[in-house]
């Protein structure tokens, strides 16, 4: 099952570059420089399989928190919506207001 219920599973999937899997991947790249750096080793050349590993594991992670944040979001949503069906006279439509009743009290004094 994971973290997400099977409802879940309904939802269409994220998009694979999203700000939380670029966020988390560029994470994952500085984690395998300062790994690099504190075991003074070149920074940049050194360990590049390590740093793709990294990368990729932060990618990963910040897709599936995509998922489990879009399916969060989703359950309020639903939540909220029937709420507002199941409570009408709380949620009631405003009057539009016409640009003639806007400009009518605001005549030029003659």
């Amino acid at each position: 099952m994971g973290l997400l219920p099977d409802e879940a599973k309904r939802l269409p999937p994220p998009g694979i570059v999203n700000r939380n899997s670029v966020w988390l991947g560029l994470c994952g790249w500085a984690t395998g420089m300062l790994h690099n750096s504190l075991n003074r080793r070149p920074a940049l050349k050194a360990g590049v399989h390590r740093q793709t590993l990294f990368i990729t594991v932060g990618w990963f992670i910040g897709y599936h928190l995509t998922k489990y944040e879009n399916y969060k979001y989703a359950t309020l949503d639903r939540d909220m919506n029937e709420y507002i069906r199941l409570h009408p006279d709380e949620f009631q439509e405003k009057e539009r207001r016409t640009f003639a009743a806007i400009v009518e009290p605001f005549h030029p004094i003659r």
